[in-house]
């Protein structure tokens, strides 16, 4: 019995006349042969067989004739009748034992050209008990035509062209055993009547029995339905007459020919825009002149534009766009204003995610602009209208700013009524989509019970793809029609994608929604590979734009409500590998998908109904720091405070679920279990994610090419979270496996090749150096051979030349290795990543192809090509390590349970030193915000309190200044809470924390290779020291770090680290270097780290003081000098305070900086460093040389800039001083009062340097001391000296430069050596210091401020004072500061900060 079925056959086009075979089918049936000549042109026919050998007979005869590529779907029934077992053959299939081999021997032989799939098909009531099968083959090609059935045609006339013949579109007939009604293989003729006006329903079909209805069988279903959809549609004559009120081509897009000015990256779909030049201006193609007329722009980044209308006659240039000049108009969301020509406030600000609606009225010459769908106002009227006058589309923007235009393509997102899109809708195509959806749902809400021989109504979403020849031939009908129109994004959006949210609208887990996973599988089924490709794709694409695009609101439920459809497709096996494969990260910016963005408008979020009481702190001590304690809240603070972590909970709550939902996603992508259709998700994603980094890693000048750093710290959560889910229960499978908690990149990853590092800097140099010159110890310690191919023979002077010449061949093998590889443009369309034009010329992003290698003879050391690797080059097989290939001796053989996890860890710990730590950075600016508003809240409500009752104009003031902060702080307060929640959250704390313990993990393990350690990548120690920093700064005081599990210990082993590397011989970036010197000098600072550093082993410790006792010369000493210092800061003479006397009373710009903390100095590595430079003589010699050397050459420098900002001051007229200068001059002030203290600390601990002569050069090390000593003095004591005059200049960057710094340092060092120490060596110390020629008296007694030397004049003369960047200072005025505010330096006058028992030294000295 043949009756209607598919043939699936790919064809370049739909609209050609495939080129096909025609092939002779014996029919079996009860015996019955006959021969039938069936043109292959999307003919649909089942073959039920009756004997086993039939089946491999007719199976053996089809594929001889079918087309390459042909899917093949057959239906395999149980025998009632027999006695038959049964197997289970994927997916859920029962097949005959026989029919199993049958099977199975015959697609093994045809596997290679075409697709064969197994289904489940139930027996038919009424058919031949001994049915063992039926088959449906399913092929492409000109569409059916049918006539009645039983009337017999001749084949077409054929062509026979190379032994091909070749088939024109012709009509068929469907072939039955005979013409009277019968019980069909189906069902019975009347039952399929029934269901097909079920699911077919004519308009002008009355109730049910009012009127008899023509039977409809399937021979008549294809006219019946193409008459269905033809009713009601507009005729092809009218569709085409041009719109009244409209110009230009459709479809509408921006114009990259001629209507453009500056520089600007255009999407391939000409949608998309990036500014790429001061102010660049572009056109659409249409315009308009009469009528109302909308179009949408979706804001991609929130800065500097002007979007709305213009005519042909506007000019731009680079300073001057839309709305700048006359019949230009525009509106600005950055300023909030409206331009044209002239400008005035308008509007809201728009924030990335926003869209923008723009609205003309030229019947009332008006324009009006739309925010999220809400009016704005009317911004222009009596707009120049009339003959000869039309506006178009148009935008101006700024150096990287980007939108994507919506012209009508797509729908609307918030259509207006009455103005119309200014592309025309596809109406016709719409109309017969929603008619098609409409039968689909029908299908689906209706079942045949062959038993009762009745329709029965069921709930659509239990509907299963059983395999019911009935329901498969009627739908494949459907998809006939309704394939090709899912290849059209207008349609995707509109239809399917809303068919497929309401399918979800009844809440629940993605999982109790199985009705899109049957959808999915109906949609590979019946639609061309090709069809189906792209509908995925467009679907995708539409649901990341909604997803970005959507606006915040309290339950956040328009994300929620996008994530559930993404993760139901996702989890579709097959989908999910295709758009992994081709979309996800190809076409799609995917990791968009994992963003939150955060809400500018708090109120349109939603957050004062989540959040209705704010707080802030209000209790700040004098560097501004917050100093609230629980007991010091009053009782209103203390409920306001409850009240606002109430609300913020219940935000992070929400938040949560968005979160979850991601993760789901990504859990869906890391799945490595799904092998049987081919490579596992994993595996794909892990090479796509690759690219992705390789990308964000090598083009850092090319900002289109990058992903933003907001999403990224989204992205690297989410991938967190999902990675140890994953980790943990592949170690819970694997007893003795590693667990997350302990996870660590092994550092064979580093060398071994497996893993591609896109020729990132290593610890040791280049890759291409390291591999030459640690060649030997490769072999030796890891067993592994480098190919002597491989070693680059150029030398280490030759590889800027090698680079240059590598950027110049990257083009061509780019285009060698898969041609012009357009990846997402992460500024520009929301969505798309094609390839971009640069005006008119397309500018593509190119990867950096790898240097192919040679096979070597050992272990295979090679950079694999991210494309050529496979699942045995990752995970390991038969004795091969995959990832952990070469492991080194040191190395612990510990099992891992999955490898591939290791790389995705890898790409973690890379993605944070890309750009993740630098936005967690940008982020804490809102906390600041709150914290000075906070603080200008409070002075202000300080100043209300003591403004007089009679100043009623100032009060009012004040009042309307504390309302301003008010309102203020009420909005930061909320966004604040949203802003921790999402990124700096308890949750995210940890997992920042975790990276932190993989990288110290990482460090020790490839520290433990010895010289192998020069293969591991830079990033990781700067991970490593990037995120404690970020834990400390960032993080807090929200969430505290002491809370965080084995938080002690974490903070010991990145000090070990720290004081081990930071001189390591190894590492030879400069960068790098200096690097982990800030960091540890950074570390000192604080009392928990010192502590830390105070707990490392004491060999470390006692090497870590000799590598910062070593001579200054040739190395960065600056760094070195400030670790010793705040080492011994608290225990120097007049060295306890936080901030300089003079600076108290102004603001610090940051608190928390590191210069600004506590004194907190160490009395164990002061030990260490005492015992150093006492037992060896020749270091101590040395390192005090350098440090006389550095102290000389800081104090030179800085009076010869004093000098010339002096001379610049003398000067009549107005003189201006570089900031860079008075920088460096601070600067030289700062490492000149450094190094005294260091002086100060040697001689306090060590004093037998100086004083004890038996000492090789203790003598000349004092007399050098004695010498500085009194230089410094006289210049800083020197009556009307020069450091005098500039310090009361009070010039701006100069602030640091004051008299107590520097001279109680030298006061220091004075009173140990001729006060502290013991006589002998006192004796020779004033010796010394008397008869240097350099020695006046009056130094000291300027020191006490004593009466002779402060009745000395003490007026400056009239000079004109000297500004920064422009500022100058009038003579008068300069001279007046200068006489009032002078003052003699006195220790008296610092009781804070000296104590009576130093002042009493200084008085006997």
């Amino acid at each position: 019995m043949v009756s209607c079925g598919d043939l699936k056959y790919k064809t370049p086009k739909r609209k050609k006349t495939p080129v096909l075979h025609s092939f002779d089918i014996k029919t079996i049936y009860k015996g019955s042969h006959k021969d039938r000549n069936l043109p292959l042109s999307r003919i649909k026919f089942i073959i039920k067989l009756e004997y086993f050998v039939c089946f491999q007979y007719i199976f053996h005869e089809l594929f001889q004739i079918l087309p390459d590529h042909t899917t093949v779907i057959i239906f395999l029934t149980k025998d009632h009748g027999s006695s038959f077992c049964s197997r289970v053959f994927p997916p859920k299939t029962f097949v005959f034992p026989v029919l199993y081999q049958e099977a199975l021997r015959t697609v093994r032989g045809v596997n290679k050209r075409r697709t064969v799939r197994l289904f489940t098909l139930k027996l038919p009531a009424g058919g031949s008990s001994r049915c063992v099968g039926r088959v449906i083959v399913h092929s492409s090609g000109s569409q059916l035509e049918k006539e009645p059935l039983g009337r017999q045609e001749a084949p077409d006339r054929m062509s026979m062209k190379g032994g091909v013949t070749a088939l024109t579109r012709r009509n068929y007939k469907l072939a039955s055993d005979t013409d009277k009604p019968r019980a069909t293989g189906i069902v019975n003729d009347k039952l399929l009547s029934d269901y097909l006006h079920q699911v077919f329903p004519s308009p002008k079909q009355g109730p049910a029995g009012a009127s008899p209805r023509k039977p409809l069988g399937l021979q008549d279903l294809n006219a019946h339905l193409e008459k269905l959809l033809s009713e009601g549609e507009t005729p092809e004559e009218s569709r085409d007459q041009p719109v009244e009120g409209r110009l230009g081509p459709q479809p509408v897009v921006l114009d990259h020919t001629s209507g453009f000015e500056g520089l600007l990256f255009v999407d391939d779909d000409l949608l998309g825009v990036i500014g790429h030049s001061n102010f660049s201006s572009i056109r659409a193609t249409t315009c308009v002149y009469k009528g109302k007329w909308a179009y949408e722009v979706l804001i991609s980044s929130q800065g500097l534009m002007q979007i709305g209308w213009c005519t042909l006659n506007c000019r731009f240039n680079q300073e001057e766009g839309v709305g700048d000049t006359p019949d230009s108009y525009a509106y600005d969301g950055n300023r909030v204003r409206k331009w044209n020509v002239t400008t005035t406030n308008y509007g809201k600000s728009w924030a990335a995610g926003d869209i923008v609606s723009c609205l003309i009225d030229l019947d009332e010459g008006t324009i009006t602009f739309c925010l999220n769908g809400q009016s704005l106002g009317t911004a222009f009227t009596n707009i120049k209208m009339g003959p000869g006058v039309a506006y178009f589309p148009a935008i101006s923007l700024s150096f990287k700013e980007s939108v994507a235009f919506n012209f009508g393509s797509r729908p609307l997102r918030y259509p207006v009524e009455g103005y119309l899109p200014l592309q025309d809708p596809p109406t016709a195509d719409l109309m017969k989509a929603h008619k098609l959806l409409g039968y689909i749902k029908n299908v689906l809400s209706t079942s045949i019970d062959t038993e009762e021989e009745k329709l029965v109504e069921k709930d659509c979403a239990v509907w299963k793809l059983h395999g019911d020849p009935t329901v498969l031939v009627t739908v494949a009908h459907i998809f006939n029609h309704f394939a090709p129109l899912m290849c059209k994004v207008y349609l995707v959006e509109d239809v399917l994608m809303n068919f497929l949210l309401g399918i979800l609208e009844g809440g629940g887990s993605v999982d109790e929604h199985p009705l899109i996973q049957q959808l999915l599988d109906l949609f590979w089924l019946l639609m061309e590979d090709h069809e189906v490709n792209e509908c995925l794709k467009l679907l995708m694409m539409s649901l990341l734009r909604a997803y970005r695009f959507s606006p915040i609101i309290p339950d956040l439920g328009f994300q929620i409500h996008y994530l559930r459809l993404t993760t139901a497709i996702l989890r579709h096996e097959r989908s999910r590998k295709y758009l992994l494969n081709n979309v996800l990260f190809d076409v799609l910016r995917s990791v968009v998908f994992f963003y939150i963005k955060t809400p500018l408008r708090v109120k349109e979020a939603g957050l004062e109904e989540l959040i209705p009481t704010t707080w802030w702190p209000t209790h700040f001590d004098k560097e501004g720091k917050d100093e609230r304690e629980p007991k010091d809240e009053s009782s209103d603070e203390r409920l306001r405070r409850r009240a606002y972590e109430r609300g913020c909970q219940r935000l992070k709550k929400r938040i949560e679920v968005v979160e979850e939902l991601q993760v789901q996603i990504l859990r869906l992508l890391l799945n490595n279990k799904d092998k049987t259709t081919g490579e596992a998700s994993r595996y794909i994603f892990l090479n796509k994610f690759r690219k992705f980094l390789q990308e964000n890693a090598s083009n850092r000048g090319h900002p289109t090419a990058l992903c933003p750093p907001e999403y990224m710290v989204c992205f690297l959560h989410r991938l967190i979270t999902a990675i140890r889910t994953s980790w943990d229960e592949g170690s819970r499978k694997c007893p003795g496996s590693l667990s997350s908690e302990d996870a660590y990149v092994p550092p064979q990853l580093f060398y071994n090749g497996k893993v591609d590092y896109f020729d990132l800097q290593r610890l040791g140099g280049l890759l291409s150096h390291l591999k030459k010159t640690l060649k030997d110890d490769l072999a030796s310690k890891a067993n592994v051979i480098i190919d002597p191919a491989e070693i680059q023979t150029t030398s280490m002077d030759d590889l800027d030349e090698d680079e240059e010449i590598g950027a110049a061949q990257r083009p061509l093998g780019a285009a060698a290795i898969g041609g012009a590889l357009a990846r997402p443009s992460w500024l520009s369309s929301p969505t798309l990543g094609r390839a971009n034009r640069f005006l008119s010329t397309a500018a593509v992003s190119l990867m950096t192809p790898r240097r192919p290698l040679s096979q070597p003879e050992k272990v295979k050391v090679r950079t694999l090509a991210v494309e050529q690797r496979t699942e045995d080059d990752i995970e390991g097989s038969h004795g091969n390590d995959g990832l952990l290939l070469g492991r080194p001796l040191e190395e612990p053989d510990k099992p891992i349970a999955d490898k591939s996890l290791l790389e995705i860890i890898d790409g973690i710990v890379m993605m944070y030193n890309l750009s993740v730590h630098q936005q967690l950075g940008k982020m804490v600016v809102v906390a600041d915000e709150v914290h000075e508003y906070a603080v200008a809240l409070k002075d202000t409500e300080e100043k209300i309190a003591r403004c007089p009752a009679r100043r009623s104009d100032i009060m009012e003031e004040l009042q309307k200044s504390q309302k301003v902060f008010a309102e203020k702080l009420n909005h930061l307060s909320r966004r604040l809470a949203w802003i921790n929640a999402t990124i700096y959250s308890k949750e995210k704390m940890l997992d920042v924390y975790w990276l932190l313990c993989v990288c110290i993990r990482t460090i020790e393990h490839a520290d433990g290779t010895g010289s192998l350690f020069a293969f591991t990548p830079e990033f990781y120690l700067n991970v490593a020291m990037n995120a404690y920093s970020a834990l400390k700064n960032y993080f807090s005081p929200s969430n505290s770090m002491e809370e965080l599990p084995g938080y002690e210990d974490t903070l010991t082993q990145l000090a070990t680290i720290l004081a081990k590397h930071f001189a390591d011989p190894r590492i030879v970036g400069t960068d790098i270097k200096d690097s982990l010197m800030q960091a540890l000098a950074s570390y000192v600072c604080y009392p928990q780290s010192l502590r830390a550093v105070e707990r490392i082993p004491e060999e470390q410790r006692v090497a870590m003081m000799r590598n910062l006792l070593a001579p200054y010369e040739q190395r960065p000493w600056a760094q070195t000098n400030w670790i010793l210092v705040r080492l011994w800061r608290g225990c120097g003479f007049g060295y306890r305070y936080t901030r300089l006397p003079h600076l108290l009373k102004t603001k610090p710009e940051d608190a928390n900086l590191p210069s600004l903390q506590k004194p907190c100095p160490s009395l164990l590595l002061q030990r260490h460093m005492a015992e150093l430079l006492r037992m060896d003589k020749d270091m101590a010699a040395s390192f005090l040389n350098s440090v006389l050397n550095q102290l000389n050459w800081a104090f030179s420098e800085f009076i010869g800039m004093i000098q010339e900002i002096q001379q610049a001051a003398e000067r009549p007229e107005r003189n201006f001083v570089d900031t860079r200068q008075l920088k460096v001059c601070a600067t030289c002030f700062d490492l000149s009062v450094s190094l005294l203290r260091v002086l100060e600390m040697t001689v306090t601990l060590v004093p037998d340097i100086f004083l004890d002569w038996s000492r090789p050069s203790a003598e000349l090390l004092l007399r050098r001391l004695a010498q500085l000593l009194n230089q410094v003095l006289n210049r800083v004591t020197a009556e009307k000296n020069l450091f005098d005059r500039v310090v009361n200049l009070r010039l701006p960057g100069l602030e640091s430069v004051d008299h107590y710094p520097i001279l109680v340092a030298v006061t220091g060092i004075l009173v140990q050596i001729l006060v502290d120490g013991e006589k002998q060596g006192t004796s020779r110390a004033a010796s010394v210091l008397l008869s240097d020629p350099c020695f006046q008296l009056h130094s000291i007694q300027h020191l006490l401020g004593e009466p002779g030397d402060s009745s000395r004049p003490s007026a400056i003369p009239s000079r004109p004072a000297v500004g920064s960047l422009g500022s100058s200072v009038a003579p008068s005025a300069a001279g007046n500061s200068a006489s009032t505010e002078r003052k003699h330096f006195s220790l008296h006058a610092y009781t804070d900060y000296i104590s009576e028992e130093e002042k009493q030294k200084v008085e006997k000295d």
